[in-house]
């Protein structure tokens, strides 16, 4: 099933490849249990900084499998079961991008639409190829996309979100870019390349430090501001009483590279 989702370690970045490419990478019920397993896995993997997540093929991630979907429909209750189980993996696995502790960067390329655009809202940060196109284009079949417009609706403006959602139209990497979907652009032969650059600029960084300011940024981000701020504030004055943030501002001063650890 992991075959679905192929890793491969580059020292302390893993590289998760989804690979279905026949399929668009479709979110099928087997590309989520996949991708559910490889997150868990990494999860407890204490020698990877940072995870950078790709499409085989032509295409990122085109959304969920329509043909299994509509088969899943032949159910006795009309699929109610089914799309209220098969939307529940589908959130379980979308919340686990922010809730690893390795940063998670999405690759794109080609396409990401409906539930693929969600997989890169979900994820920290976002490289894009130049032509990638990116929708939540299920209004154009009369389904909106109401559980990718959680991840979206929590990366760009309110009307760029609704906009998208209600005339289902694509919007190109520049646009998406401007309005925070995603963080860079490159030339598609250089994706690779620039993803790599910024997978490992993030994984030079004191890994201790990376991943308890992931996980602070993600609780703050919904308190209101006081709560925020108390928040922020209990989580510096932990890492501040670290040894290697200790040496990290020792060698600042000295001008010279910090001995960490880790």
């Amino acid at each position: 099933m992991t075959d679905l989702v192929e890793l491969e370690r580059r020292g302390v970045i893993a590289h998760l490849t989804m690979n279905a490419p026949g399929s668009l990478n479709a979110l099928s019920d087997a590309m989520l249990a996949a991708l559910k397993a490889r997150f868990t896995e990494l999860a407890a993997d204490q020698t990877i900084r940072v995870v950078v997540l790709k499409g085989a093929g032509k295409a990122f991630c085109a959304g969920h499998d329509l043909k299994e979907m509509q088969a899943g429909r032949q159910a006795e209750d009309k699929g109610r079961a089914y799309f209220a189980d098969l939307f529940e993996r589908c959130a379980e696995v979308m919340q686990m991008i922010p809730a690893l502790p390795q940063p998670v960067i999405a690759e794109v390329h080609g396409i990401a639409t409906a539930a693929g655009c969600q997989l890169v809202a979900s994820c920290d940060m976002a490289v894009a190829a130049e032509g990638t196109r990116f929708g939540v284009n299920g209004v154009n079949i009369g389904l909106f996309c109401s559980t990718p417009m959680v991840a979206l609706s929590r990366n760009v403006p309110r009307k760029v979100a609704f906009e998208m959602l209600t005339t289902g139209e694509f919007i190109d990497a520049a646009r998406a870019r401007e309005v925070g979907l995603i963080n860079r652009i490159v030339p598609h032969d250089a994706l690779d390349a620039e993803t790599s650059r910024l997978a490992e600029t993030v994984a030079d960084k004191l890994s201790a430090a990376v991943k308890i300011g992931k996980r602070a940024f993600y609780d703050q981000i919904t308190l209101e501001l006081a709560a925020a701020y108390d928040h922020a504030a209990g989580v510096m004055v932990e890492n501040m009483l670290w040894r290697d943030t200790a040496e990290g501002l020792q060698a600042f001063i000295e001008k010279r590279k910090p001995d960490w650890a880790e």
